[in-house]
């Protein structure tokens, strides 16, 4: 990162004082010089002074900087020494924070507060050019697949004329010496140059066009390795047949060059292929939403685009069809399969009030709707770009991994080069050049770059079509390792909202409920809500409804005096209770739930309790977690009542009740002590402080935006059942990285003594340089084979 003048856009400026603050902030800067901040355009400007610094010291005053974000395809990132390269390169250009390349995608991240055209030139100079990335839509590798396909079917061309004339006679003798009868050695050999130096100069032009700058920068990656062993091939080769003289006799070995740059452009080709499949998730959510939309006019309806619908249009969804931007429902009514947003298979009933998403399928009715969320806002575009960050960002194993293969490639050129020393020794030049060159090849760490981002690619998406966003990459990893999953109790497991649990009544229970609804129908309380939506009915002859806050509410309905209140309330209405209907209230108000006592005509006729019902599955998903080996915990606001009644029926031993969002954080921070890394799971903004205090937040569906900002995994089903299906994808995942991983150590480890001829004292093989290329890009081509299979995860 290099000092240059930095003009870039600062907020919370409101007055003088503001920019007299920011001013300072910026001029106690080391080195700070031309500090101007301008109150009117909110900008400042500083030179003299890295971009990092000049963030933190704005972040610390109060007035943060804005820098800008931008996204770049890279399309020549080719291995992890590259993406070292590439973020080294970007993070060297002027303004620049911070700089974030991903190889599976080709996609460098930066955020700068200089001209992004610097980062651009910067990658130029280095040898990567790159260009915008379309952020709105999924990665798509079709355009590099192809160019690949060529590029190897050219290669292939020219090569297959080399190696069967330099091979061939090897396989069918009599082939070598008729080739020798017609055309004559010295014009084979002649041939065999030419085709070969089309083949280097043309479709493996771009390993000597990235590799040679970064060999004389000193930093040598994927490229440097294949341009030395093919151009060292070649080289000798070509001095074998030219300056005859100048060499011992000795053979020459054109078709190991040109073979090393076919078969690795054939292993690219592949991995393109492959590659191009990890985006299907994303692309597959973003094809949910249909291209156009009926919209309800006075004249009827009219269809139009996605793109001319705006907020309060009433649009109209026929049976089969996808709704086309997040709305409310105004008329009509219909199951609407919502698999693709929360991974559940059963339709969910939506009518009038009920709120419907982009791209959900309305399956037997006509819905009306209201829309209320257009364009990027919607929650399939939020997924989808939720889904996309994830997928670019990075697991802390990554940290081990680019500090191995920071060292790797030159540690390789030293083995290289001793490999080269003994064999010229023991052997002659000859042999020297093949065990040196198929040591640069088989060392290449293409298949060590792809291991981790590969298999993060793949299962975020599967992740994002099961209903868990991992809204920040890094929870991968920490999920899988958390010890303890914390539950909030209300709206996580539990339904959210009362409802009618228990009744005890010595009438016939319909006609009871309906006269409490009549009663009922009057009030807007959450309770009141709950005892109408038990009735069948609510009766019409209803009259002098009156209520009283805090006790109940009585009226006249069907020509019976009602009353539905507590106890307090019957006994100001001079009502003696019934002991047993009595004993059963208190001992419902003892679980949590709300007694509600009913009187017809100044009889207590029944008990009512009201509570917050548990969500379906709610137990045997707790079994399930705890049946991982993690300790399973209650944390929550309500009474202590009411959350251990929960956990009694549960099976959660630990229970922590009646605590703030404080005590929340506090109890986390606890169980963490006790147990090791922590997962919270809740919903509400109460939940925001603990989510974002536990090693791994998990908001569940439905939540507030302020508990999905702070969670880490977004679940778009409220089911408990989602918890353990993305703890299974971040347990998959991982283990799909290590497996990669292990390949992509290993192979190298075992392949390179071999490729360098250690066992050919010992009567054992070693690899020609053809044979590295083509195992080094079948391994490539292998990691990202085993993470698509993640692609078919599905919970056990």
């Amino acid at each position: 990162m290099t000092a240059h003048t930095l003009t870039f856009p600062i907020s919370g400026l409101h007055c003088g004082a503001c920019v007299g603050r920011a001013e300072a902030a910026l001029s106690a800067l080391p080195g700070a010089r031309e500090v101007r901040v301008n109150l009117a355009n909110r900008t400042a400007q500083v030179a003299g002074v890295e971009a990092p610094l000049v963030e933190t010291a704005l972040a610390q005053a109060g007035y943060p900087a804005a820098p800008q974000q931008m996204s770049l395809h890279v399309p020549d990132m080719s291995c992890a020494s590259c993406v070292a390269r590439i973020e080294e390169t970007a993070a060297r250009a002027p303004g620049v924070i911070h700089a974030r390349a991903n190889l599976a995608t080709h996609r460098l991240d930066v955020a700068t507060l200089g001209d992004p055209g610097a980062v651009r030139a910067a990658l130029d100079a280095a040898g990567y050019p790159a260009s915008d990335a379309d952020t709105d839509t999924a990665p798509d590798a079709s355009d590099e697949t192809d160019a690949m396909r060529r590029r190897f079917i050219l290669a292939a061309a020219l090569t297959l004329p080399v190696f069967v004339a330099e091979m061939g006679g090897h396989l069918y003798p009599p082939l070598h010496h008729g080739l020798v009868a017609l055309f004559g050695a010295e014009t084979l050999r002649l041939a065999q140059l030419i085709l070969t130096a089309l083949v280097l100069a043309g479709p493996g032009a771009g390993f000597f066009r990235r590799g040679i700058p970064g060999l004389l920068r000193a930093r040598p990656d994927m490229d440097a390795l294949v341009a030395l062993g093919a151009g060292a091939a070649f080289l000798f080769s070509a001095v074998a047949v030219l300056l005859p003289n100048w060499l011992p006799p000795t053979g020459i070995y054109f078709e190991a060059a040109a073979v090393i740059v076919t078969l690795i452009l054939l292993g690219r080709w592949l991995e393109a292929r492959a590659r191009g499949r990890t985006g299907e998730a994303v692309r597959r959510l973003l094809d949910l939403a249909p291209d156009t939309a009926d919209r309800v006019t006075g004249q009827g309806t009219e269809t139009v685009p996605l793109a001319a619908i705006e907020i309060g249009d009433v649009l109209r969804a026929r049976p089969g069809s996808r709704i086309a931007v997040d709305g409310v429902v105004t008329d009509g009514q219909s199951p609407v399969d919502t698999a693709m947003l929360t991974g559940e298979p059963v339709p969910v009933l939506a009518g009038p009030g009920d709120v419907v998403h982009a791209g959900t399928v309305v399956t037997t009715g006509t819905l009306a709707y209201r829309a209320t969320h257009v364009g990027r806002d919607t929650t399939l575009a939020r997924i989808a770009a939720l889904t996309q960050a994830a997928q670019s960002a990075r697991l802390p194993v990554e940290a081990v991994v680019n500090r191995v293969t920071a060292w790797f490639v030159p540690a390789v050129l030293v083995v290289a080069t001793v490999t080269f020393a003994v064999w010229l020794a023991l052997a002659g030049i000859g042999p020297a050049v093949v065990s040196a060159v198929s040591v640069l090849i088989i060392a290449c760490p293409c298949a060590m770059g792809l291991a981790t981002p590969m298999s993060i690619m793949v299962g975020t998406g599967r992740a994002a079509t099961l209903g868990a966003l991992f809204h920040k990459g890094a929870a991968l990893q920490r999920l899988q390792d958390a010890r303890v999953v914390a539950f909030d109790k209300t709206g996580t497991l539990t339904q959210g909202k009362p409802a009618l649990t228990e009744v005890e009544t010595d009438m016939d229970r319909a006609r009871l409920l309906r006269l409490v609804a009549g009663v009922e129908a009057g009030s807007e309380h959450p309770i009141a809500q709950a005892l109408v939506a038990a009735a069948d009915s609510a009766p019409e002859d209803v009259a002098g409804f009156e209520a009283t806050a805090g006790e109940g509410a009585r009226a006249q309905v069907n020509g019976h005096r009602v009353l539905v209140g507590n106890s307090a309330y019957l006994a100001r209405h001079e009502v003696a209770p019934q002991p047993a209907l009595l004993e059963s209230a208190q001992r419902w108000a003892e679980t949590g739930a709300t007694p509600v006592l009913v009187a017809v005509d100044g009889v207590h006729v029944a008990s009512l309790g009201v509570s917050d019902p548990l969500r379906d599955g709610a137990g045997a998903a707790i079994a399930a977690l705890q049946e991982t080996g993690r300790h399973i915990a209650l944390i929550s606001g309500d009474v202590p009542a009411a959350a251990q009644h929960v956990a009694r029926i549960l099976g959660i031993d630990t229970v922590i009740a009646g605590v703030k969002p404080e005590g929340k954080v506090a109890a986390i921070a606890a169980l963490r002590a006790d147990h090791g890394p922590v997962a919270f799971v809740g919903d509400g903004i109460n939940d925001a402080p603990a989510l974002a205090a536990a090693d791994v937040g998990l908001a569940v569906g439905g939540a507030t935006d302020i508990a999905v900002e702070a969670a880490d995994v977004v679940l778009m089903s409220p089911d408990p059942w989602a918890v353990l299906r993305a703890v299974g994808m971040s347990r998959a995942t991982l283990r799909n990285v290590w497996q990669n991983l292990v390949w992509a150590f290993g192979y190298n480890t075992l392949l390179i003594p071999v490729a360098a001829g250690v066992l050919v004292p010992l009567g054992g093989p070693q690899l020609s340089p053809q044979l590295a290329a083509l195992a080094m890009a079948l391994s490539s081509v292998f990691v990202v084979t085993n993470a698509l299979r993640l692609r078919r995860w599905s919970p056990s």
